[in-house]
C-alpha cells in the first residue's frame, strides 16, 4: 500500500480465520433492494449532529445493577419506530485479529436491529466469505458477489444482493474472489474510496449498513473505514486481543485524519466473555480502564448456541430465540442505538 500512506510494519497483516460451516437453505428469500440501476450515483451524506455518548444518570446508577464490566448496567429503552426508511448509517466491524466474533456480531447485530423495525444491509468484506456462509449460501455458487460490484462497473448492487431469510435484512455477499480485489485496486485512481462509491446507492434504501471486515488492516479494510460513519470493535476477553486494539486506533486515527474526518468510534464490545474466569475479568478491567465509557455496557458471553446457529445458517435471535446470546444482542442493538444521533 506504498503512496497510500498505511505502509510500515503491521500494515497488510493477516491473521486467519476459520470459515463456519453451512447449511445450503432451498430457496434463498428475495432481497428488498430494487433490481434497476440507478440512474445516478447518491451523495454520501453523513450526520454533522455530535452527541454524547447515553450513559445511565446518576440517580439510575444508583439503582442499577451493577454489569459485567463493573459499571451500573443502565435500563436501555424500546427505541422509537423509523417513520421511513433511508439516509443509512453506514458502520464498520472492525478489528485486525481474526476470531474474536466480528462475523457473528455482524449477523446477530444486524438481524437484532432489524426485529425493531430497521431496514439493514450486511456486506460482507472478507475473502473468507464467512458472513455470505453462516447466512446458508454456499460461496461456490455464487453468480455475483461484492467483488464484481468493486471491479465491474456494470454490475449493480441489485444484481448482487440477496435476501438473508430475515425479514428486513439483506446481504451483499463475498467469496474468495475478493481476495483479488486488494491487489487490482492498487493501481485504481482513488482507490480507497471504491467502497464507499459503490454503497452510495444503498444509503436511500437502508437505515444501517453493516461492513464485516477482514482480519486485517489492508486496503480493504481501509476502504471500509473510509466508506464508514463509525466503528465497531469486537474484543474477545483475552489478553492477545487485549494486545492489538492499539494498533487498529492508530489505523482509524490515520482513517480519521487523511480520508474520512468523520470516522468515530461507536464502541468495544467485549465479546466470548466468561465471567467465572479470572483472566476474563481482569481483561474487561483493564478494557474499561484504557477505553471508558467507549466499552458497551453489553457483554457477549461464551454459549455453544453460537456455533450452533452458525452451522443452521442463521442468527441466534431465530435459532434460539430465548437464548442468553440472543437476549445480549438485542440489549446490544438498543444500547447502539442510544449512542447514534437522533433519527
Amino acid at each position: 500500500m506504498s503512496g497510500a500512506g498505511f505502509s510500515g510494519p503491521g500494515f497488510g497483516s493477516s491473521a486467519s480465520e476459520m470459515p463456519p460451516m453451512y447449511r445450503p437453505r432451498n430457496s434463498p428469500a428475495p432481497s428488498t433492494f430494487p433490481r434497476h440501476d440507478p440512474s445516478a450515483t447518491l451523495p454520501f451524506e453523513r450526520s454533522t449532529v455530535e452527541e454524547p455518548i447515553v450513559t445511565a444518570t446518576d440517580a439510575t446508577a444508583l439503582d442499577a445493577p451493577m454489569g459485567p464490566t463493573g459499571r451500573p448496567m443502565p435500563h436501555f429503552p424500546e427505541p422509537a419506530p423509523v417513520k421511513s426508511h433511508g439516509n443509512a448509517r453506514v458502520i464498520s466491524m472492525c478489528n485486525q485479529k481474526g476470531g474474536v466474533g466480528k462475523t457473528t456480531s455482524t449477523i446477530n447485530l444486524g438481524a437484532s436491529l432489524a426485529e425493531l423495525g430497521r431496514k439493514v444491509l450486511l456486506v460482507d468484506f472478507d475473502p473468507q466469505g464467512s458472513l455470505s456462509v453462516g447466512l446458508g449460501l454456499n460461496p461456490h455458487e455464487m453468480d455475483s458477489t461484492i467483488y464484481n460490484l468493486l471491479m465491474d462497473r456494470e454490475t449493480t448492487l441489485g444484481d448482487v444482493i440477496v435476501g438473508s431469510g430475515i425479514e428486513g435484512m439483506d446481504l451483499l455477499p463475498s467469496n474468495i474472489d475478493l481476495s483479488a480485489a486488494e491487489v487490482q485496486l492498487v493501481h485504481e485512481v482513488a482507490r480507497e474510496q471504491t467502497l464507499q462509491r459503490v454503497l452510495a446507492p444503498a444509503l436511500e434504501h437502508y437505515d444501517i449498513i453493516l461492513i464485516d471486515c477482514q482480519p486485517s488492516l489492508g486496503l480493504l479494510t481501509v476502504n471500509a473505514l473510509t466508506a464508514s460513519h463509525s466503528v465497531i470493535v469486537p474484543l474477545e476477553c483475552e489478553y492477545f486481543a487485549l494486545r492489538g486494539v492499539a494498533l487498529l486506533k492508530t489505523t482509524i486515527d490515520k482513517v480519521r485524519e487523511r480520508l474520512n474526518p468523520k470516522l468515530e468510534i461507536d464502541g468495544v464490545l467485549g465479546t466470548m466473555f466468561d465471567g467465572r474466569t479470572l483472566h476474563s475479568r481482569e481483561v474487561m478491567e483493564r478494557l474499561v480502564s484504557a477505553w471508558g465509557d467507549t466499552v458497551f455496557h453489553t457483554v457477549i458471553r461464551r454459549t455453544v448456541k453460537f456455533s450452533d446457529a452458525t452451522v443452521a445458517g442463521e442468527p441466534i435471535t431465530s435459532y434460539a430465540t430465548s437464548s442468553t446470546g440472543a437476549s445480549a444482542y438485542r440489549q446490544l442493538a438498543k444500547e447502539v442505538l442510544t449512542r447514534w444521533p437522533a433519527e
